[in-house]
């Protein structure tokens, strides 16, 4: 009888324990809400993971004031209310995000679709969701600092009283920001202290203030050297994904994927390294390449005007850059002097060049070469060593921060430009190596031993220097670009970029990584805190998948196979036997006729990866793209198009040795 007391007793105390814990839980969920944010932070602040906040409106973090973000804080905008923050000169921000609990900026919409969790501030649980072809949903995060910048000029005319030498008196109101004093960046101090960004995932943002003004994911304008940022994300942006003006800001371990212009875009004189840098190109939303559809992967402006100082001067190692094989843009594009040194990366699937020089940038400055500045094939051929004596501070002692010896430290081997140590892979663009042949990168469109660059042969999927790549259904945009979006991916080192030949120093910043790309063979530091590994963009891994194995409980009703029983032999990668094209005759009549050619290999599989030409002949006959890769239902659209006087002709279809023709009706 008493075991049965005791028994009772026992059970009524865990009751009242639970009921008191529940009670404790039920007041905290009470006292959690929803900050709406409409004023100016003035006063140092700290937003907390117990809440969520909502951005009414453009946000300024004011000089003197600290905005400190706890880990797993989420600031959750409401769709087009044209909320955003931006931290001026002289405030700082601090985002505490770890791996368990990063800080998520986004959009009310992107919650709506996390699985419902009541115990979370915002209701849903931020490790799930669902991606959308959408951006411009709320603002971004802009931060302005006191670094040197070379903006003596824009659209080709001067602006204010800046200079065209590193005086430290250039001051520039930061894009898509139109507060006059909140809203200026620069000044003459690199070491600038602006807080630091650790595990930050940014989604669906980007406003549109007006044409060729719009928010990037992430604008860093002159931000010094002392702000630390590292594991940051930036998903479906309208605009860039991270721009950076001038400064000497490092970053480390960055993720930028579906961004509707460029992925990384640097300018004005930026001094800063990079390592670990993700880039997935694709699109964030319908509209023109620029707005909606990715355009280049890196774009890297020097100075304006391009004989300026301080001009972009950089080393990067470790990327992994994916393009859209359809209509992307240049792997790496450079522009008005500048200076950069790749190393250890990957670059694959891109939708043009891998290099593309491109004079300047469309607003007035006047490229390379300009008032006896290099030419860009010099750029190449210069040691690193060699500062220009154009626009340079006259009578600077190395003391000053504006000698050349401060103002440019990251670059301390090789030369003023160069892709070294680094793997290309299915690059399929007619003048994908045309460039970077005539530099050095690559020999004839293939290996150059001399700057150990591996360029591998064919296009199949178990030749990629990744473990693996799945490609969603082709995308044609209204404005007639094709992107075939990304659907899942393991982007661990695989073949060539398992190993690289030489890594970075040990500086104090630079991990020494001996291997090519962004992800060493046993770390996806994307894993746990992404939107990509969110929605389900992340492909398991193999080790993962071995874990779970081994904590699966088996069913009681199977019985157990025995451990030396023989495994089924994998089945071998089947080659390509056919190819079928839809319609198998094209209409002149419509003028404008969609064909999708599907690829099959000799077992009657579809065959997802797969290159395939596109030649037309006849009379005003036109055939876009001139090249496409199936996606993962192996498929590839091409769309032929006739003018008004156009003749009876063909459209060959070819990958390998087969081919298939569409005639002209």
């Amino acid at each position: 009888m008493r075991k049965i007391d005791n028994f009772i007793f026992k059970s009524l105390k865990k009751t009242a324990l639970l009921s008191a814990l529940l009670l404790i839980f039920s007041i905290g969920i009470a006292n959690a809400k929803n900050v709406l944010v409409t004023n100016d932070i003035a006063v140092s602040t700290t937003w907390t993971a117990d809440n969520f906040y909502s951005l009414e409106t453009q946000i300024y973090v004011l000089p003197g004031a600290t905005l400190t973000i706890e880990p797993g804080t989420v600031i959750a905008s409401a769709t087009g209310v044209g909320g955003s923050l931006a931290v001026t000169r002289g405030a700082k921000i601090f985002v505490n995000g770890t791996k368990d609990s990063p800080v998520i900026m986004t959009s009310t919409d992107d919650v709506a679709t996390w699985k419902k969790d009541p115990v979370h501030p915002t209701g849903g649980d931020p490790q799930t969701g669902k991606w959308r072809a959408t951006a411009n949903e709320w603002g971004n995060l802009t931060i302005m600092g006191k670094g040197l910048i070379s903006a003596s000029h824009f659209g080709g005319l001067p602006v204010g009283g800046n200079t065209q030498n590193p005086s430290g008196l250039n001051e520039k109101q930061m894009e898509g920001l139109t507060d006059p004093v909140n809203a200026i960046y620069g000044g003459d101090d690199d070491n600038d202290d602006s807080g630091s960004i650790s595990h930050l995932s940014i989604r669906y943002a980007g406003k549109v203030i007006g044409l060729g003004n719009e928010l990037n994911g992430l604008s860093l304008g002159a931000i010094g050297r002392e702000t630390n940022i590292d594991h940051v994300e930036i998903m479906n942006n309208v605009d860039d994904g991270i721009e950076i003006w001038g400064g000497a800001v490092n970053l480390k371990n960055i993720s930028i994927w579906n961004v509707g212009d460029d992925s990384f875009d640097v300018d004005q004189g930026w001094r800063g390294k990079g390592q670990f840098i993700f880039i997935v190109q694709g699109y964030s939303l319908d509209a023109k390449q620029g707005s909606g559809v990715g355009d280049n992967c890196f774009e890297t402006d020097g100075a304006e005007d391009s004989d300026s100082q301080p001009v972009t001067t950089s080393t990067i190692y470790n990327a992994t850059v994916i393009g859209n094989p359809g209509d992307g843009d240049g792997g790496t594009v450079w522009r008005d002097n500048a200076r950069i040194q790749y190393r250890n990366c990957i670059f694959m699937d891109l939708g043009e060049k891998l290099v593309r020089p491109d004079g300047d940038d469309g607003d007035g400055a006047s490229g390379y070469g300009h008032n006896g500045t290099l030419t860009f094939e010099e750029t190449w051929k210069t040691d690193f060593s060699k500062t220009s004596k154009v626009n340079e501070c006259l009578g600077c002692l190395p003391i000053n921060f504006n000698h050349a010896s401060k103002l440019y430290t990251v670059q301390t081997s090789g030369k003023l430009a160069e892709i070294t140590d680094s793997v290309f892979f299915r690059n399929l663009h007619k003048e994908a190596y045309t460039d970077s042949d005539t530099v050095g990168a690559t020999s004839g469109g293939k290996s150059n031993a001399s700057t150990n660059n591996v360029v591998i042969a064919g296009s199949r999927d178990a030749n990629a220097p990744i473990v693996s790549i799945t490609r969603g259904n082709l995308f044609t945009s209204t404005d007639g670009k094709i992107v075939i979006p990304i659907k899942t991916i393991d982007p661990r080192p695989a073949n060539e970029a398992l190993t690289s030949v030489d890594k970075a120093p040990n500086d104090g910043f630079f991990t020494p990584a001996k291997y090519r790309g962004a992800f060493s063979a046993d770390d996806n530091w994307l894993d746990d805190w992404t939107a990509a590994d969110a929605y389900g963009m992340i492909a398991e891994s193999e080790s993962e998948t071995e874990t779970e194995t081994e904590t699966e409980t088996p069913d009681a009703t199977e019985t157990p196979k025995p451990t030396d029983e023989p495994q089924p032999t994998p089945t071998p990668k089947l080659e390509l036997d056919k190819l079928i094209v839809e319609p198998v005759a094209a209409k002149k009549s419509l003028r404008s006729v969609p064909v999708v050619v599907t690829a099959i290999d000799n077992n009657g599989n579809l065959m997802n990866g797969v290159n395939i030409n596109a030649t037309a002949t006849g009379k005003r006959i036109t055939v876009s793209p001139s090249s496409a890769v199936t996606d993962s239902n192996g498929k590839a659209q091409f769309n032929i198009k006739f003018g008004l006087l156009s003749k009876d002709g063909e459209v060959v279809f070819r990958s390998g040795n087969v081919d298939v023709t569409v005639k002209a009706q």
